[in-house]
């Protein structure tokens, strides 16, 4: 009998650079750790791989100078409105440094309190005092006599003033305008890049039929400048700082390394291993309010047996109603048996009530995340087992 459930490791990689051969890198280091801190490979055990360590080693990346000549390319009047920009100096940032090298003026459009990933440059307590509401347009003057300064509140940083400097040392003109509704842009410019992240299609389709010249965020660096790298379908949506003038992108290749990494640990291993690529987490902090996902998605690639939604019944939920008269071991048989005999699709069902209706992917993306941090743990690969096994896998 398994008397243990899911068991997360984080795998300690030799340090990724450009060109390495990622999948010998992870599957070498995998074996490796089997070896040290003894463990058996079995089939639906899961290895993931962060997307920066995947970015890197294809070597994605674009320059700030490439981003000016892409939007110069798609603006070519000199003037731009970016709806809905993320506060972030890892993630927008550099993006916005290019925006501004290549044009003569931006208007920045912001929502309040906070932006889409809950970086906040209000307070909401500050809000439900003021005559305004989150329906309302203000401009930066009007934000700054009724609020005062527009204060990070992990960072401490005047994101409106680091946008504004950012900008000015591009010799680029800038309006800051504040609004949740993105087609306030239009009293302003009719050329628009629609930098939200996970509204993105919407926002570009409202905005069109409404006129306007949109670009999304996605569609920047979707194609190579030169010998650039580019993202087809995400852009600069998941990028991250490299260096002051260098951009990661979200990576491209990431099917094809999952699918080859999972071939190689079938080899080594006779298991069917399911591998996929993440990235943020789909989680939110609910004392700082921000919701980590500012990537497109939490996994860019992943092998087929990662499709899908769970399909769990609720074990309180069948203890306190089906079997409330049952103790102990008979309870335990019973509960083994209702697990067994449960239906293939749960959706609806009363006995899912309770459980978590989430991609699967989502999940062990925001799993993986959690366990190899942002920092300096130094596990870029994440080996996931009996996360598919329940109660009745004895």
């Amino acid at each position: 009998m398994r008397n243990v459930g899911t068991v997360v490791r984080g795998i300690r990689t030799p340090i990724i650079k450009e060109q390495d051969d990622l999948a010998s890198i992870v599957v070498d280091s995998l074996m490796e750790a089997s070896k040290t801190e003894p463990f058996t490979f079995r089939d639906r055990d899961i290895v993931a791989i962060t997307e920066a360590v995947v970015g890197i080693a294809e070597g994605n990346y674009v320059t700030v100078d490439e981003i000016a000549e892409d939007v110069r390319r798609k603006f070519k009047d000199g003037e731009v409105g970016l709806v809905f920009p993320i506060l972030s100096r890892n993630r927008f940032s550099m993006i916005l440094k290019g925006i501004a090298r290549g044009m003569d003026k931006i208007t920045m459009l912001l929502s309040f309190p906070a932006d889409e990933v809950g970086n906040g440059i209000l307070d909401e307590d500050k809000l439900e005092k003021s005559p305004y509401t989150l329906a309302d347009t203000f401009t930066e003057s009007d934000y700054q006599r009724e609020f005062g300064d527009f204060i990070h509140p992990f960072t401490g940083i005047n994101m409106v003033d680091f946008y504004r400097d950012l900008i000015h040392q591009e010799n680029c003109e800038v309006e800051f305008v504040f609004s949740n509704q993105a087609k306030t842009i239009l009293d302003y410019t009719n050329n628009v890049i629609n930098c939200d992240i996970h509204t993105r299609e919407k926002t570009k389709r409202d905005l069109a039929a409404l006129g306007a010249h949109v670009v999304g965020l996605f569609e920047i660096m979707n194609e190579p400048i030169g010998n650039s790298g580019y993202n087809p379908k995400y852009g600069l949506l998941g990028s991250n700082k490299s260096t002051e003038e260098r951009l990661k992108l979200f990576p491209k290749s990431g099917y094809q390394l999952v699918l080859a990494i999972q071939n190689r640990l079938r080899e080594l291993t006779g298991k069917e291993i399911e591998v996929m690529v993440y990235g943020d987490g789909a989680f939110k902090d609910p004392v700082g309010k921000i919701w980590e996902l500012a990537d497109p998605v939490v996994s860019p690639a992943y092998t087929k047996g990662l499709e899908g939604t769970p399909n769990e019944i609720k074990l309180k939920y069948v203890s306190d109603n089906k079997f409330a008269d049952l103790r102990g071991e008979e309870l335990k048989e019973a509960i083994k048996e209702e697990i067994r005999e449960k239906n293939s699709n749960l959706k609806g069902n009363m006995l899912s009530q309770g459980t978590t209706p989430r991609r699967i992917t989502d999940l062990v993306g925001s799993l993986c995340d959690l366990t190899s941090g942002s920092g300096d743990k130094g596990t870029p690969v994440v080996f996931i087992q009996g996360y598919f096994d329940n109660l009745a896998n004895d």
